[in-house]
Formats: structure tokens, sequence, C-alpha cells
């Protein structure tokens, strides 16, 4: 099972919740593994991985990284070119009217810090770095940035963004009020494969949960893709399933289905749901 974390394995108050907990080790126990593939950078997931116990590979960065959660290493990571990225924002912020977009950027592995403009958010989180000006985003090499529009919808951004770019940047819509542009073929997706080439499992082994527009390369990649009940529209529709929200445990109301025979409704296709070969 390969699954997003905020907004899906996560609970609002960022835990997961006893019953989640529960529901992953049942499916560990009959033979699955269990993937993480996000848009966080190692660095951020770092804790979360460590709270829940987790083991192996997981995904970091929209795909950007691979990381060994077991030994704390980046594995891979790609790099997003700053003049390129200077350039995308400038011209999409140009092609908006001229409306100020507010910035962040991650700098790159193995730091991977969160850096803003001082109106990027109503209020910074801790680790957060502010620049006081734009020109000091730049300064350090980057593995992504993200954009944020007070007034137009983000999938206005996006598009924008997406048709600016062309195929010299991957953009993303991630979180409400987030655009993400990373490098180039840089999706959930391309670094899921990646794991599944080391791990020895392909698309039709796996069952994929995620939330937001950033998980339909995840969704669409793997055998059975299933979208939270709090998820964006977008997804909903490439999904096979949608199952209740995150804050209703979603992820550990289908893992109960496959693993302990509850009466959920849907049913998955076997090849998806044998025990020895589920992987993610």
């Amino acid at each position: 099972m390969a699954t997003d974390l905020d907004g899906t394995l996560l609970r609002s108050d960022r835990t997961v919740s006893t019953r989640t907990r529960a529901a992953l080790a049942l499916a560990v126990e009959a033979g699955a593994r269990h993937l993480v593939v996000t848009g966080r950078s190692a660095a951020s997931c770092r804790p979360v991985l460590t709270a829940i116990g987790y083991q192996g590979l997981a995904v970091c960065g929209q795909g950007a990284q691979l990381y060994d959660a077991t030994a704390d290493r980046i594995l891979t990571s790609a790099a997003l070119d700053r003049g390129l990225a200077r350039s995308v924002v400038d011209r999409t912020q140009e092609a908006l009217g001229g409306v100020r977009l507010e910035l962040a950027v991650v700098t790159a592995a193995p730091v991977n810090r969160f850096v803003v403009t001082p109106d990027f958010a109503d209020a910074a989180r801790p680790g957060w770095g502010t620049v006081r000006h734009r020109d000091e985003l730049w300064a350090e090499p980057i593995e992504k940035v993200l954009l944020r529009h007070r007034e137009l919808p983000d999938e206005v951004v996006a598009a924008t963004a997406r048709r600016i770019g062309g195929a010299e940047v991957s953009v993303t819509h991630s979180e409400k009020g987030l655009v993400e542009v990373l490098p180039a073929g840089t999706t959930k997706a391309s670094g899921l494969q990646k794991a599944a080439e080391r791990l020895g499992f392909g698309p039709s082994e796996t069952v994929a949960f995620g939330d937001m527009p950033n998980d339909i390369p995840l969704l669409t990649w793997a055998g059975y893709g299933v979208a939270m009940g709090n998820a964006h529209p977008d997804l909903r529709d490439v999904a096979h399933e949608v199952a209740p929200c995150n804050d209703e445990d979603g992820v550990a109301v289908v893992l109960e289905r496959l693993f302990a025979g509850r009466d959920g409704g849907v049913a998955v296709p076997d090849a998806v749901v044998a025990p020895r070969t589920l992987a993610g």
C-alpha cells in the first residue's frame, strides 16, 4: 500500500490514529509492504516516520527524493535549476496580471530548509526561514518552489504555471493555497517507480491512497487507487474507490476490509489484494 501523508494517513492534527496503526500492522503481518509517498521533504517527514516506527524506503518531495528511513539517508534527489525557477515564477506572475505571488522554496537535500517570503502565510510555522527580499530565495540550491496567490483559485495558478513552464518543469497542486514547481518529470508516480524497481513490485500489486491533485499520478500508476473522503474532486474522478475521510480513518477502513475480512462494500482486484504480493 502506497500512502500519502497529509490529508490521507495523517489526521488533521498531524497524527496517525491508533486504529490506522493497527490496520497498517495487520497488513504488514499478512505480507504487505507500506510505502509512504509524500510531497514533504525527507527532513519534514522524518519525525512522522519515526513516530510510527516506519522502516525502509519512502518517496519524498513529490517524487524528487528516495529516502531510506531505516538508515536516515537520502538515496536519490533532484534539484531545480534556480534560473529556470525564477523565470517561471516571474512569467507566471506576469501572465496572472502582475498581482504579486507569495513564494517559498525548499532548499536542496539533505537540509531541505523551508524558506518563505514575509507574507507567504498568516503565521510562520516552527522551522521556517523568512527572507526580507525575494532575491534571497535563490541564494542556495533548491528542490522546488511553492506559489501562493491570495485571490485566484489554485487551479488557475497551477494551469498558468504549467503553460508557462511547459516541458521544462513539473507543476502540481498539493495543498489548498499551494502550487508547486518541480524539476521536469518529477511526480509521485516517477518516485514510486524508482522504489518499485528497487523493491521488486509493480502497479498491479499496489493499492494507493491520496487526497489532492498531486496524488493523481500516484493513483493512476497503482493498480487500485483510493481517494479519501476529503479528497479534491479531480482526484476522486480518477479513483477506483472513495474511502471515508482522513479524520475518519479511511485508510484503516480499506485495509481492514482487505486483510481482516470486514464488510466494506467495494471489492479490489485479486492481483492487488494477494497478501504475498501486495506492495507499496
